[in-house]
């Protein structure tokens, strides 16, 4: 029988650590793995705002002030936003460190003197590190931190794995859901996976709950209205457009997906699955649908087909609820959130039969739609009916 090291939590942390306090239970999750001793590493992943970069260089900073650590590694790629390209120390010559430095300086700003910061830097105990040229390079007794890994590509972030050296942690961080590049796998995605099956690593998600910064909930809601404006319509998603168009023409809609082919493919025959989703702006529903359900009745008939109409929000509940083929599941959803490169929902344990359906053919169909709407895949996930109560509880 193997007996697996017992967790142990690092007793020393420095006062620069202790001032960040968590505001949710992801956060909470972040920062006990940052201290813990077993973890070698760590990765964190979720939409921007949930505080990744806070926690890990307030981390790697107060290592090295409190001894624990020779050297803070930090890596971050340089993205120019209009092509999309990488680039690199020797593309930028100074600039790239000194944009490094302004991302380190805005992220500190409020914990630690940037006078103490400058000292580190030239003192060489906070090195930043292009990712382009890490190979023969070892990082003992420090701290590593990659962050948006999902800005390249997956070789590079496992090139940084191996740059760990002895009585080392490594962070890793990124976005593999809303600031990963569309259609190609991503060194976020890679490297979350890889990291799930590794001993002594601990892989943790944020979601939107876990969002602090201002303005970045908002920023999110704009950037998924962004990705499903852009999406190319197929010839029955442009009728459905256009109908609605002449029958609500103040109506402000953002996308429209067909699923007919879907439904057949996974054998959805019930009558609470629509054949369509109309996606419109906030606060536009009733514009579409009319007072009385006149408008929407109306493109019904113009197209025949049966369509539903959400309003582009953040509670993504309500999305689940607009396409699932149970009409009641909803009383039964705990939770939808970002989880790694895919929407997690939480369904409590009574019901998760009736959500994922026989042989899995509800949440495969879910799962084909959303991909279709939003580029992300739909993970199921069973919650104990004991562990919904004292969620509910805490919440009161």
């Amino acid at each position: 029988m193997v007996v697996k090291p017992r967790l142990r939590e690092v007793a020393a942390v420095g006062e620069i650590f202790n001032k960040l306090t968590p505001t949710s239970p992801g956060q909470e999750e972040l920062k006990k793995a940052l201290v813990n001793a077993n973890y070698e590493i760590v990765g964190v992943f979720g939409p921007t705002g949930t505080g990744k970069s806070l926690f890990s260089v307030l981390y790697g900073i107060d290592s090295v002030l409190s001894g624990r650590s020779k050297r803070f590694i930090i890596s971050r790629p340089v993205i120019d936003v209009v092509s999309g390209r990488e680039m690199t120390a020797v593309d930028l010559g100074e600039m790239y460190y000194s944009i490094a430095i302004s991302y380190l300086r805005d992220i500190l700003a409020g914990f630690i003197d940037w006078s103490s910061v400058e000292k580190l830097i030239s003192e060489g105990k906070v090195v930043f590190a292009d990712t382009h040229y890490l190979r023969g390079r070892t990082f003992d007794e420090s701290v590593i931190f990659l962050d948006d890994a999902q800005s390249i590509p997956p070789e590079s972030s496992i090139e940084m794995l191996m740059r760990i050296g002895s009585n080392s942690k490594f962070i890793v961080a990124g976005d593999p859901v809303l600031q990963k590049p569309q259609l190609v796998r991503d060194g976020a995605s890679v490297v979350r996976e890889v990291l799930l099956g590794e001993e002594r690593a601990r892989v943790i998600d944020l979601g939107l709950k876990d969002i602090v910064r201002p303005g970045a909930k908002r920023g999110i809601k704009l950037l998924l209205e962004a990705r499903m404006r852009s999406r190319s319509l197929s010839d029955s998603e442009r009728n459905i457009v256009d109908a609605a168009r002449a029958r609500a023409p103040d109506a402000d809609i953002v996308t429209v997906t067909e699923f007919i082919y879907e439904k057949r493919k996974f054998e959805i025959t019930s009558e609470a699955a629509p054949d369509a989703l109309m996606v419109v702006k906030e606060g536009y529903i009733g514009r579409l649908i009319g007072r009385r359900g006149e408008r929407i009745g109306a493109i019904e008939a113009d197209t025949g087909l049966k369509l539903r109409a959400i309003e582009l929000t953040l509670d993504l509940r309500q999305l689940i609820r607009a396409i699932h083929p149970v009409s009641w599941i909803h009383k039964n959803i705990v939770d939808v959130d970002f989880m790694g490169p895919d929407l997690g929902v939480k369904v409590q344990s009574s019901a998760y039969g009736a959500f994922v359906g026989q042989r899995g053919c509800y949440v495969k169909f879910i799962d084909s739609v959303l991909r279709k709407l939003m580029g992300v895949g739909v993970r199921a996930i069973e919650v104990p009916e004991e562990s919904v109560e004292r969620e509910r509880k805490r919440e009161k």
